[in-house]
């Protein structure tokens, strides 16, 4: 997988000068137009900074901030059947992409199969996602779970409704329903695992990702293996915001601790998804690229890691 540059880059920085705080940038690019991305192992470029909807409920709001974030250049919105939003989300690009000026192809769709479709009911949890949204085509989707609704995470029929599930993504795939697939909250050994059975390698891994969960195991299989690693929940459900440390470094560089935990995962070359339903935090969260973290405050942050997991512990499910 190769990664394009996320709007800064040391090669042109002057060779003697150390960077022993943040530096600023100047923007090489219009947010609205270039987008700093990745490029998947299917060959598409995938947005570094995409909009977390899991807290979007109802059409109104959606629509507000949906357009606060192609304002703010955004292009990449990640959904999923659990948020029960799909159908606004939908409803909302089809009004706003003309408003725009832009097309279904100038941006990135996500959205996920739902725990309770795991297994023998995926294919109906895939074409109700795809009708949901009102598209031909999703251009990521993902198993959201590696459980299945309703079983004991220690089922031992959980990898068989998982593989189920994934060669029901490959078929979707192969008829161009989804242009890339991939999955989320799995294991190392989830990973192994479908990476030894599957016929499609997965695109992208989205997993719980900030400086006090750096999956530094996870990363390093993905690189491997040619798979995206994507964060989620980057600012650890908020807890992170008032970290001393983050605090201390967001007042230094000028910016949000919101941003300063955005920027130091998108400076790894590691896509981020924000959530926010106000479109003034949407925006802010949206300004990444034009500052770059010292070598020294990135080392900091990465000291941080503890294996601390805010959200659920997917190592539970067999």
């Amino acid at each position: 997988m190769r990664r394009t540059k996320p709007g800064s880059s040391r090669d042109n920085e002057h060779p003697t000068k150390s960077r022993p705080y943040c530096h600023v940038i100047e923007p090489q690019f219009k947010m609205t137009d270039h987008m700093p991305c990745v490029q998947l192992n299917t060959g598409a470029q995938m947005p570094l900074l995409g909009l977390g909807t899991f807290r979007l409920q109802g059409p109104e709001e959606t629509y507000r901030t949906v357009d606060a974030a192609l304002t703010a250049g955004y292009r990449a919105f990640d959904t999923a059947a659990v948020y029960r939003n799909e159908a606004h989300i939908g409803q909302a690009l089809s009004t706003l992409l003309p408003k725009h000026g832009l097309s279904r192809a100038d941006v990135f769709i996500t959205s996920k199969l739902s725990p309770r479709d795991q297994g023998s009911k995926a294919r109906d949890g895939c074409l109700r996602s795809l009708e949901q949204l009102g598209l031909d085509y999703i251009d990521l989707f993902l198993i959201h779970w590696p459980g299945t609704q309703g079983l004991d995470v220690k089922d031992k029929r959980n990898p068989d409704n998982r593989a189920q599930s994934w060669a029901t993504l490959e078929e979707f795939h192969a008829e161009g329903k989804f242009r890339a697939i991939g999955v989320s909250n799995y294991t190392v050994k989830h990973m192994h695992e479908l990476l030894k059975s599957c016929k499609v390698v997965p695109a992208v891994l989205q997993v719980e990702f900030h400086p006090k969960l750096a999956q530094k195991e996870l990363i390093a299989l993905c690189e491997k293996s040619g798979v995206c690693f994507q964060a989620y929940s980057s600012l650890g459900t908020g807890v992170l915001l008032s970290d001393h440390l983050v605090q201390v470094m967001a007042e230094r560089c000028g910016k949000t601790p919101a941003q300063v935990l955005l920027r130091w995962a998108v400076q790894q070359n590691i896509p981020v998804l924000p959530k926010s339903c106000q479109p003034d935090r949407v925006q802010e969260n949206g300004r990444l690229f034009d500052f770059e973290l010292s070598d020294s405050d990135m080392a900091k942050l990465s000291a941080l890691d503890c294996n601390e997991k805010y959200c659920w512990d997917p190592s539970l499910v067999l």
